[in-house]
């Protein structure tokens, strides 16, 4: 019954502490506190193509999904046999088992939605701004490619 107990209080824990591991905002029009009242480009043009794609979060995992689903795993793992080598043999796998569901939980959660637009712009060039989708863009839409900073968001024009 104890180990049940620690067993989900570890799990309410974890759900916590993944929920505040989410990525920031990626879309055109999320601006981090460098980026506000700085001057930028603007470029006006129409959409070409449009295509939804995955924001991979791999870059962004902080490990604490991992972390916590091996610790977890590894309590629940240890619970397993009635001898002591059953009990490390139990929590080793289980700490493996977590860490994994750990690992995809954290992924799950950071991924983002995306758009690839690829853009024409007034002098004829062609384009193309990847970027969390937060506004929903067709073809022939006219749009401004704002640039600077070293970010670059399209944004209906």
């Amino acid at each position: 019954m104890k180990a049940r107990l620690m067993l989900v209080t570890g799990a309410l824990l974890a759900s916590a502490v993944l929920a505040g591991c989410a990525t920031p905002g990626l879309g055109g029009g999320d601006y981090n506190r460098r980026q506000v009242r700085g001057e930028m480009n603007v470029r006006l043009g129409v959409i070409e193509t449009v295509r939804d794609v995955t924001i991979d979060a791999r870059g962004a995992e902080s490990g604490t999904g991992t972390l916590v689903g091996a610790g977890l795993g590894g309590i629940a793992g240890s619970t397993v046999g009635g001898g002591n080598r059953a009990n490390a043999a139990g929590a080793i796998a289980g700490a493996v088992v977590g860490a994994l569901i750990g690992n995809a939980v954290e992924k799950g959660n950071n991924d983002r939605r995306g758009v690839e637009v690829t853009v024409r712009l007034e002098g004829g060039k062609l384009i193309a701004i990847t970027q969390e989708k937060d506004e929903d863009f067709r073809v022939g839409d006219k749009v401004r490619i704002l640039s600077g900073q070293g970010v670059t968001r399209v944004s209906r024009g």
